[in-house]
This record gives C-alpha cells, sequence and structure tokens, in this order.
C-alpha cells in the first residue's frame, strides 16, 4: 500500500516516512499543501497523512480540494492546534481521522491500519507480470516456481517496475520513491540496484531506455 505524508516539518515528516515504510508501506513525502494536493490527485494512494498548517494551501483546503474532485482516499489529519472547533473543521472538509500534536507514533500507526481496514481490502496486494510474481503485502517475490530472495531496497525498486509493466520508469522516480526526495548522495545508486535485480531475476527482464529510465518487459 502506497501512503502520502503531507507535512512541512521536514524531521517528523521523515521520521514517519522511516517508520511507516519499516511497517510495510511505501511511503512519499512532500512539504507543501500544493504539491500535496497535486500528488494525492495524479497518483493513486491508499492513505494521505496531512498536517493543516502547510505553506502553499492548508490541510483544511487540501481535504476539501480533494473531496470536490471526488477523490474518497483516506485522511488522516495532523495539527498542533487543540480543541473542539478545528477537530470539526478537520472532519466537515471531509478528514476520516484526527490526531493532535504530540502524539504517540504508535497511535499514529494504529490510525493509519483502522483507516486502511476500513475502506476495504482494495486490488491484489499479488502483481504477475509473465512468470514473474511480486506479493507486495508479503514483500516476497517468485520466478516460476523459485523464490527470489531481494532486500528491502532491491524489492522496493523492483516494485516500481511491476506496478508499471511495460512502462519507463525514471531514475528520479525511483530515487524519489525508494529513497526520498531528500537523498543527496550518487544517482547512480540506481543503477547498481538494477544491475543486483537483473542477476537475480533474469537478464532481459529490466530493460534501459537510454535517457529515460527503466521497463519491465513481457514475461514469459
Amino acid at each position: 500500500m502506497r501512503l502520502l505524508i503531507v507535512e512541512d516539518e521536514k524531521r517528523l515528516a521523515l521520521s514517519l516516512a522511516k517508520g511507516l515504510t519499516a511497517e510495510g508501506y511505501a511511503v512519499d513525502v512532500v512539504h507543501d499543501g500544493l504539491e500535496g494536493l497535486h500528488r494525492a490527485t495524479e497518483t493513486p494512494y491508499d492513505l494521505v497523512v496531512l498536517d493543516i498548517m502547510l505553506p502553499g494551501m492548508n490541510g483544511y483546503r487540501v481535504c476539501a480540494a480533494l473531496r470536490a474532485a471526488g477523490h474518497d482516499v483516506p485522511i488522516l489529519m495532523l495539527t498542533a492546534k487543540d480543541g473542539e472547533y478545528d477537530e470539526a473543521e478537520g472532519l466537515d472538509t471531509g478528514a476520516d481521522d484526527y490526531l493532535t500534536k504530540p502524539f504517540s507514533y504508535v497511535v499514529l500507526v494504529a490510525r493509519v491500519k483502522a483507516l486502511l481496514r476500513r475502506r476495504g481490502p482494495g486490488p491484489s496486494p499479488v502483481l504477475v507480470h509473465g512468470d514473474l510474481k511480486v506479493d507486495t503485502a508479503a514483500r516476497r517475490v517468485h520466478l516460476g516456481e523459485d523464490e527470489v530472495a531481494l532486500t528491502a531496497k532491491e524489492f522496493a525498486v523492483l516494485e516500481q517496475l511491476v506496478t508499471r509493466p511495460g512502462e519507463v520508469v525514471s531514475k528520479a522516480r525511483i530515487l524519489e520513491h525508494v529513497w526520498d526526495f531528500a537523498y543527496d548522495g550518487d544517482p547512480n545508486i540506481v543503477e547498481v540496484y538494477i544491475s543486483v535485480l537483473r542477476r537475480k531475476l533474469r537478464p532481459g527482464l529490466i530493460r534501459t531506455v537510454r535517457g529515460a529510465g527503466y521497463r519491465l518487459e513481457a514475461g514469459r
């Protein structure tokens, strides 16, 4: 499942992203309300963690805009404010739940899981591409009858490709989704992981599209 965190406190946002990633979720992070609205509109997220006090556009307006556009993604609002009026305003704009800072990380995870359960099972967590099967819930990969052992990062890179079969996925997108926007290391790290996946899976399964990115080719 993919979550979006829209929070302008960068340390908090990255801490939440790290924790939720460890829980097995794919997590994207932005720090601006307008960017959050754009991401939530363009990408099919399973849940949005949305701060209220944001630059560009506040969380109330982001939530209201998403609901007005027909998006029913569960929204968990975060705020440093406290009071019945603030909670009522957040829920009136279409939020599904509300958490006041400072909060317990354990409580946040419990709220996230409750909202996801409430939404229902959604699409199958097993993605099939020819003889390649990727179970995004159990984090397991099979090629034919054989299970392929992947590290968390290797799995995350493969997941970016298998969720977009036949499409070219850019190096920048992989960096942003698998590492994060704040990664300032060598971008060629993506090539290293692609090479490892080719060795562990099958030559020719992942094609390099020069100057554009990588594409998962038709499976057997």
